[in-house]
């Protein structure tokens, strides 16, 4: 028999809203998968992807997971994973570090024996590079086997990669499919093979009404999917629809109704009634005692029906537009350093040229930009290697608003926290559980 833990799109490190409190509350949500892992001594914790919400995340948000997956390492319980779209990067990946550390291992063409199951990993990888897949697994002589992929998969919504072709095409006949990337939790099966999503452990849009967590997964006579929230920070949706000559007291007297004290509170607006102003209901809900107040009236939005509405911050839509200009990753770099808000206005022409100067002086693709819509060949997105072969990698920048805006340093310093216990695997340098210890990392190796 074995047991897992299928969790995925953890997001680490998005300061939801610019705000502070909702960064820590994603890294609490995946506190709480790795305190349910050890209290329930699970055989491991396979994520399905997305550990990190970008691919600059910030040094506390790496010694903070570092310091999660050193207490599965010393609870004997391995930390499986593939990599998602938001954390991919040119040439390595954070979970390539983590590998290195001895606190985690990246799932690929090749089985990972767990209990009696066979575990194999599909990275993400872009549409426009799918039909290069081979899905060439290594044979394995496991009871069971499962894949562990990052994509929308069909019969699940906004699917754009067909899971039917992925189990016909694969070597290896999988008895169920772990995924991540979409946010709502389900289960279905295809050709008789369980095919899930754990959803994501904390709201990363306000459009994610039910209840975060994760699965757990058994591998015994047959696949067993089970599902365990999280006790994550409340989201309070309120919608008022308001009637001929009702107004914004009418929207007070239904929101009086909700406790919205440290909430995050999502109001929509609808109806034939009097114009609204958000921002005044917002300072009111703020004054309340709401963490964040969002305030849509939607009949502002109804004279243009192609506008796609969306709770989302901002500044991920924005992101969400300059990845579908199709720029070079030269100009996400300057991008991301006018963007991210790091650097100082006074500063930021002379970052920019430092950057642009550092990219001259080196790998020059970065500034390929393909002119039919497609990837150049060997540069222009970064994508995350396929773990069935395919090497394409495909950059996520969204946002990137915890990026430092520097990439000047050659070197960054990754600091592990001390040891709560002794570690066997000798992964520790000397062994001593009350020693930080600095690893250097080269920003060319990631």
């Amino acid at each position: 028999m074995t047991r897992v833990i299928h969790t995925g799109d953890t997001h680490l490190g998005y300061a939801q809203y610019h705000s502070q409190t909702r960064q820590a509350d994603f890294r609490d949500a995946f506190e709480q998968v790795v305190d349910d892992a050890v209290d329930a001594d699970v055989d491991a914790v396979i994520h399905a992807g997305d550990l990190f919400h970008d691919r600059r995340p910030e040094l506390r948000e790496l010694l903070a997971t570092i310091r999660l997956l050193r207490r599965l390492r010393t609870a004997g319980i391995p930390f499986l994973a593939v990599v998602g779209n938001h954390e991919s990067t040119r040439s390595g990946q954070w979970l390539d570090l983590f590998e290195d550390l001895g606190l985690a291992e990246r799932l690929g063409s090749e089985p990972r024996s767990v209990g009696t199951t066979a575990f194999y990993g599909l990275d993400h990888v872009p549409k426009s590079r799918r039909a290069e897949l081979d899905y060439d697994f290594a044979p394995h002589d496991a009871d069971f086997a499962a894949l562990v992929a990052h994509g929308l998969f069909t019969p699940f919504a906004h699917a754009d990669w067909e899971t039917e072709t992925v189990l016909a095409e694969s070597t290896v006949d999988f008895d169920a499919v772990l995924l991540g990337d979409n946010h709502e939790p389900g289960t279905e099966t295809v050709d008789d093979t369980w095919v899930t999503y754990c959803g994501s452990t904390e709201r990363a849009s306000a459009a994610e009404e039910t209840p975060r967590g994760y699965n757990l997964v058994t591998f015994d006579d047959e696949v067993d999917v089970r599902r365990r929230t999280l006790d994550t920070r409340r989201f309070v949706f309120v919608s008022v629809s308001l009637s001929a000559g009702e107004g914004a007291e009418r929207v007070h007297e239904q929101l009086r109704q909700h406790d919205v004290t440290d909430a995050v509170a999502v109001v929509e607006i609808t109806g034939e009634g009097e114009s609204v102003a958000p921002a005044a209901i917002e300072e009111s809900l703020t004054e309340r005692g709401a963490l964040v107040a969002r305030v849509t009236d939607r009949r502002d939005r109804e004279a243009d029906a192609d506008i796609d509405v969306s709770f989302a911050d901002p500044d991920d839509a924005v992101a969400e537009r300059v990845r579908e200009l199709g720029l070079s990753e030269a100009a996400l770099d300057v991008d991301e350093t006018i963007r991210s808000g790091e650097t100082p206005d006074s500063n930021v022409r002379a970052a920019v040229e430092s950057r642009v100067a550092d990219r001259l002086d080196g790998d020059r693709t970065a500034f390929r930009v393909s002119t039919d819509g497609e990837d150049p060949p060997g540069g222009g997105d970064d994508v995350a290697d396929s773990g069935a072969g395919d090497d394409a990698e495909e950059s996520e920048t969204d946002g990137d608003e915890n990026d430092d805006g520097g990439d000047s340093d050659d070197t960054t310093a990754i600091a592990e926290e001390p040891a709560t216990g002794s570690d066997d695997d000798g992964a520790d340098p000397g062994g001593e559980s009350d020693r930080t210890t600095d690893t250097q990392v080269t920003l060319e190796d990631l």
